[in-house]
């Protein structure tokens, strides 16, 4: 596809495509005599939005249909996609340094969800997890029982999911089962603290802005069934 569609295709312009050709972010394919081009499947790769389609799937009632390149039904599938998603940023200059910090917060939070709706799946087993290494972003979300859930277990005096996550987030509470479900989020707030990774992780209606500052707990606009994470790097 000609530099000129392919700007039409994503509702941009054509300097904003050669911009981003420059900086890497969306290359293009150049013909010997210098002009751009857009293989189309890249171009919709692009244009998906992977963190509206995982919310959508997250909070309904009914769990929508998604592609099979965006769902891991067993934690054995999750590990694999995990895997390639390193290789992946590995292979990136501008993410080198990044992809095991990235690689072990997007597996810390999706092996919670297997670890911690082990028999208890209210619906659809499993987590959505997805990546664009063209916008910087990974996607994870299940429709498990929640953090709140998780954590009553053992901290039967959480009223709501604000505390559960504040408490998930910012309090060491014991190495026992379940309880790691809470303490490994801790790593998760002290690498975006410590690297410039921006993490929103949200469960139930409690959502929480995570990076430079630590993490900020607020109410959520919407509420969502398990979890919904984006990591921003």
């Amino acid at each position: 596809m000609p530099i000129g569609k392919a700007a039409q295709f994503l509702g941009v312009s054509i300097m904003t495509l050669r911009r981003w050709d420059a900086t890497g972010k969306l290359p293009a394919i150049k013909s010997p005599s210098g002009y751009r081009y857009y293989e189309r499947k890249v171009l919709e790769r692009f244009r998906e939005d992977i963190f509206s389609i995982a919310k959508a799937w997250a909070k309904s009632q009914m769990a929508p249909d998604i592609s099979e390149d965006c769902y891991c039904g067993t934690q054995d599938r999750f590990r694999a996609r995990l895997e390639r998603m390193a290789t992946l940023l590995n292979r990136e200059q501008t993410t080198f340094d990044l992809a095991p910090l990235l690689t072990a917060i997007a597996g810390e939070i999706g092996n919670n969800s297997f670890d911690h709706n082990l028999g208890n799946w209210p619906d659809v087993p499993g987590v959505f997890f997805s990546y664009n290494t063209n916008k910087r972003i990974i996607v994870l979300a299940d429709r498990g029982v929640g953090i709140k859930a998780t954590l009553k277990r053992v901290c039967p005096e959480l009223k709501d999911d604000i505390s559960a996550l504040r408490v998930a987030l910012t309090e060491r509470i014991s190495g026992r089962a379940p309880e790691q479900r809470g303490n490994g989020l801790k790593f998760v707030v002290d690498v975006a603290k410590e690297n410039p990774v921006e993490i929103s992780l949200q469960s139930g209606i409690a959502v929480s802005a995570i990076g430079r500052n630590g993490a900020q707990v607020s109410l959520a606009d919407e509420n969502i069934r398990g979890t919904l994470t984006k990591i921003g790097y």
